[in-house]
């Protein structure tokens, strides 16, 4: 039976994750399944891709199988919340997502979800001026915590972010009810919630400070001194430092026994600063950030610290002062700004004291009651913003260290920090709210234009305002300095700007403005001077590399280094904004850093050493695709390829873990063949396309084989390679065949032959006779085919499983064709039978494809389609996207001649999705079948 619709179900990840439906708690099955469902409840309704819970499942390198287990557990947790839920339907608590799964739920039923709805009421009641009510919300949220967020899944539940996020979320609530509590008066209230968190995280010292004074409130001195002596030691120990003013301002109370005194007035009249820098006159765009911020701002308990990170010259600080100008009314005791030149380049980076001393003077703090010490000035500074609501703004930060002391202590102050580092200790240690900032969309770029321009200029010749927009990247700096060269040249028009920027291509040359301490590369040289050599001399290399993107492992071949220094080299570049990860694992340049990339290679590296870093790449690339083209290797004895000199760290599991790595790298393989070829690396060249080959074939890329296979092929004539010119023909023959040009395909196939055998490569030449029958095949000559095949077979295929299967597929098929049904049946099956003894997946699924082909000609066209069925999923566990791509046109075919138009038109959206553009045969064929299916309205 199927759970009734309003049937109650509750979930807990605050302690053991637990499931309640209908007031019994479920067994919730083994251990991976238990970690699938507490991180989707950890995630409380956000999607969790199926990429993060493999990671979750498996610490080591995951199996082939990983994906398949995932789905298999969250089939079982489905079917054990909803019992009875056909299968294929959409449940109502875990949903299928396009990357992952969501589980939906409620703050009335999940623990996580009433919890940070209690946390947010408490803070609104504490920000509101009640603490009693405040710290009733924060018990009462506290009281649904029974251990660590998803106890009982160690480690996972000790390491993983998702869990580690719940965590603070619980000690952020303690700091609020402490917080809450001493201003009631009613500190033992907290002491056990305290006491708890303060265990979990020994070297917090805001939490440890409050438990010093739960302790001494409830009259425990002497063991809340003996705490501060402990807490003292391991912060020596663990971090060596020393307590910070929170904690040393917490014991001095202790010892003399001091408590806050309550409020009994307002504050004393401060002077109100004013010191936001203007608005731009024409900002424009930016409307999903100014959104964002906006929303995150209002929400009840929302952030005290927005955090504004982005590239170099993506206009950080234009976005910071029009949000500040948007926020100060909220704001009505005055703004504070300082540029903290953390990126300046021209003086060194203000310390945090010269900044308080500035914000203390703004604030009425004569210069001689400012104190000399660091956090004697944080500690008087946070004083003078107590009660207050004020606007901050810390621009050009250089890291997150450099504003510890900017922050204010209480809330009702709001502060906007902008850096080009990614200030991720601010998100756990201040709560702050990111805003990263990326490049404008075009409809942007050209709006910041209309505004020094004039509308009218750019709507005259909106093409080559276009073209500017190109040559700067949609870079707001390097936008800004174009246009205001165009303002003050106003009868130039674009079309002549856009032709000089594109006459220095790849140069910097054109983006430097009046003042060359604001032009695009000075403002880059600031970001690259915070580098550590190593992380600036990869930087100088990456536009060696000829792709548009690098994986760590590529960095690693390009620099020399091992992957590990490389993945560190690479996050320091990522952290200043030089590079950005997208998508994940690859590393991206801009245009306009790239320049400047090139710029300072060629400055302070020699033409040897660029060579030798191209040669690296070379080298990694040609080892690694060696390595990924032999788990692809169909009935081919051995690899047509060899590894070169080069070595690589990566090793594949197996087909589709060699196939993701073609598919990430497949415009850098493109290039490097084309770069090898005009460089003489002739062998490098063809043999880099070769290993290439089953890549195309399998995902059905058959232009970018013809194209690099044609590039490779005159590398090995250059270089009068005639074994690589033979296996390039073959090669071609292949491409030519999927596209359907047959006799262009027979003519490489025959040129291959005559290679093949003045060469006496006869094990290759059987292959190629094979080859050959397979376009004699689609070419309807299957007499021929059978004779040819038929020559071919005993002493050239003995010992061969795999190269005999395969010509049994090409008799089974033209004996289907030639309705000699039987005779294709047995072929089918006997290939069938030495796929699966050679462990030959690709030759399983073309058996299967075989045999169903045999049983349609038969008319069983029910066994004809379970075939195909079977067909189509052996090609995709061996990662061969286009031929399982054919195989689903044939079942939706059969299918809808059967009048099955529903399963017709699944299996051709299946086939569909297999193959991301539809300029193929079988894409435009599909296409053509799904059109016609679906009504038009």
């Amino acid at each position: 039976m199927r759970a009734e619709a309003g049937e109650a179900i509750g979930f807990s990840v605050l302690g053991p994750i637990r499931v309640v439906r209908a007031g019994a708690e479920l067994s919730l099955g083994a251990r991976q399944q238990r970690l699938v469902l507490a991180l989707l409840l950890a995630r409380a309704g956000q999607p969790v891709s199926l990429a993060e819970l493999v990671d979750l499942l498996w610490d080591e390198e995951a199996p082939v199988s990983a994906a398949n287990v995932v789905h298999r557990h969250v089939g079982v947790l489905r079917r054990l919340l909803e019992p009875g839920l056909p299968t294929r339907s959409v449940g109502r608590h875990l949903l299928r997502e396009l990357s992952g799964y969501r589980l939906r739920a409620d703050e009335e039923s999940l623990d996580l979800l009433t919890f940070r709805s209690l946390s947010r009421r408490a803070a609104a009641s504490l920000q509101d001026g009640d603490p009693e009510a405040a710290l009733r919300h924060a018990l009462e949220g506290l009281r649904l915590w029974r251990g660590r967020c998803a106890a009982g899944l160690e480690p996972a539940s000790l390491r993983h972010p998702a869990f580690l996020a719940v965590e603070d979320e619980r000690a952020q609530a303690v700091r609020l009810a402490a917080d809450a509590a001493e201003r009631c008066g009613r500190m033992s209230a907290v002491l056990g919630p305290l006491r708890q968190a303060a265990e979990q995280h020994p070297l917090d010292e805001s939490l440890q400070s409050r438990l010093l004074l739960a302790l001494a409130a409830d009259g425990r001195q002497a063991e809340a001194v003996e705490t501060y002596r402990v807490v003292r030691r391991r912060l020596a120990e663990e971090l060596g430092v020393d307590p910070g003013e929170e904690l040393r301002e917490a014991y001095d109370r202790l010892l003399h026994q001091r408590t806050r005194p309550p409020r009994t007035g307002s504050p004393a009249p401060l002077p109100r600063p004013a010191q936001l820098p203007p608005d731009l006159p024409f900002f424009t765009g930016r409307d999903d950030l100014v959104a964002d911020a906006r929303a995150a701002v209002a929400r009840p308990g929302g952030p005290a610290v927005l955090a504004i990170d982005g590239m170099p010259g993506v206009g950080k600080t234009a976005l910071a002062i029009h949000l500040a100008h948007g926020f100060a009314a909220g704001y009505p005791d005055g703004q504070l700004y300082v540029d903290l030149r953390g990126y300046d380049g021209r003086e060194p980076a203000m310390s945090p004291g010269e900044a308080l001393r500035g914000f203390l003077g703004s604030l009425g703090v004569p210069q001689q009651g400012i104190p000399a010490e660091l956090h004697a000035q944080a500690g008087l500074y946070r004083s003078s913003l107590a009660g207050r609501r004020m606007l901050i703004v810390l621009d050009n930060c250089r890291d997150a260290e450099q504003i510890r002391h900017l922050l204010p202590g209480s809330p009702g102050c709001l502060v906007i920090v902008t850096s080009r580092s990614r200030l991720s200790g601010l998100l756990t240690t201040a709560g702050a709210h990111p805003l990263p900032v990326g490049l404008p969309s075009v409809e942007e770029a050209r709006a910041a234009l209309s505004g020094p321009l004039g509308a009218g200029r750019v709507a005259a010749d909106r093409a080559a305002v276009d073209a500017i927009i190109a040559a700067c990247g949609r870079l707001p700096l390097a936008l800004a300095v174009v246009a205001a060269r165009a303002a003050s040249l106003p009868r130039t028009p674009p079309a002549q700007i856009a032709a000089e920027l594109a006459a220095t291509p790849g140069s910097l040359d054109g983006f430097d403005g009046d003042d060359p301490q604001s032009g695009v590369r000075a403002v880059f040289s600031w970001s690259y001077q915070a580098l550590s050599a190593p992380a600036a001399r990869l930087f100088r290399l990456l536009p060696v590399h000829p792709g548009p993107d690098i994986s760590v492992a590529g960095a690693a071949g390009l620099a020399g280094v091992p992957l590990r220094t490389a993945r560190a080299l690479l996050g320091e570049l990522s952290r200043a904004h030089l590079v950005s990860e997208d998508p994940p694992g690859r590393y991206r340049t801009h245009d306009l850093l790239r320049s400047y990339a090139t710029e300072l290679g060629e400055e302070h590296d020699g033409p040897a050493e660029r060579a030798a870093a191209e040669l690296r790449c070379l080298r990694f690339y040609r080892a690694t695709g060696y390595q990924a083209h032999r788990r692809l290797l169909t009935s081919e004895g051995h690899p047509m390829i060899d590894p070169g000199p080069g070595e690589t760290p990566l090793r594949f599991a197996g087909h589709a873990d060699a196939m993701r790595w073609f598919t990430a790298e497949r415009q850098v393989l493109i290039a490097l063949v084309g770069r090898a070829a005009r460089q003489g690396r002739h062998t490098d060249a063809w043999q880099l396309a070769l290993g290439m080959q089953h890549f195309f074939d399998r995902s059905g890329r058959w232009a970018d084989w013809t194209t690099t296979g044609e590039v490779a092929l005159e590398a090995a004539r250059a270089g009068g390679d005639l074994i690589g010119q033979a296996r390039m023909h073959r090669s071609l023959a292949g491409a030519a065949y999927f596209r359907h040009e047959h006799e262009t395909a027979l003519a490489h196939l025959d040129r291959a032959l005559a290679l093949l055998a003045r060469l006496g490569l006869s094990g290759e030449l059987t292959r190629a006779t094979i080859n050959r029958a397979m376009i004699l095949s689609a070419q309807g000559r299957h007499e021929e085919v059978v004779r040819t095949v038929s020559a071919t077979l005993g002493p050239w295929t003995a010992g061969d499983d795999k190269l005999l299967a395969d010509a049994l597929v090409i008799m089974a098929a033209s004996n289907a064709e030639l309705g000699r049904v039987d005779e294709a049946v047995r072929c089918a099956e006997q290939a069938m039978a030495l796929s699966r003894g050679a462990r030959y997946r690709l030759g399983v699924a073309e058996a299967w494809e075989a045999l169903g082909k045999a049983y349609a000609a038969r008319r069983e066209g029910g066994r004809a389609v379970d075939c195909w069925r079977e067909a189509a999923a052996a090609y995709q566990e061996a990662a061969a996207a286009a031929p399982a791509a054919e195989v689903l046109a044939l079942l939706g075919d059969a299918l809808a001649a059967a009048g099955d138009q529903e399963g017709a038109v699944r299996a051709w959206r299946d086939g569909m999705a297999l193959i991301p553009y539809g300029h193929t045969p079988t894409g435009r064929r599909l296409a053509g079948r799904l059109a016609a299916a679906t009504p038009r309205r």
